[in-house]
């Protein structure tokens, strides 16, 4: 059975957004998705929806995998970004990944997308409980308190 799965894909091409959906539904997922190619679009679908996991290319024209990374720092949102790129040195991965970035992925290496992705929702899924449980703990002694 296929784990459904949000993700919002960064991508000025429609055939990669495919590409990456099939690799993920490879890797037992049943994706839904939403391509955006611009900050603002990206912005407003964050504000819209609710997203389990993003997927940016580092180059775009008219936007990037960096400032993807911005857009996602700054919503204060924890959602967890992989970069994926056709072009750049490993070198940017590891400075993307220092930058807050997940995963930097090679698109002739998609292989790894699945992994990664299993990964990142399993944190993301212990960081929210983490929260959860603090969150609980400070009510408490709130009470505690009054």
């Amino acid at each position: 059975m296929s784990v459904p799965v949000r993700v919002l894909i960064v991508d000025d091409s429609e055939d990669d957004s495919l590409l990456l959906a099939d690799e993920l539904r490879e890797n037992g997922y049943d994706p839904t998705y939403l391509r955006v190619e611009t900050p603002q679009e990206m912005i407003d679908t964050l504000r819209e929806q609710t997203w389990d996991i993003i997927i940016a290319d580092y180059t775009m024209p008219r936007f990037s995998g960096p400032a993807a990374l911005q857009v996602v720092k700054d919503s204060g949102l924890d959602i967890p970004l992989i970069l994926v790129s056709g072009t750049a040195e490993d070198h940017t991965g590891v400075e993307m990944m220092r930058a807050g970035a997940q995963d930097f992925i090679l698109k002739h290496n998609l292989s790894r997308l699945g992994p990664a992705v299993d990964r990142e929702l399993r944190e993301a899924e212990h960081r929210r409980q983490r929260r959860l449980a603090e969150e609980g703990l400070f009510d408490a002694a709130r009470k505690r308190a009054l």
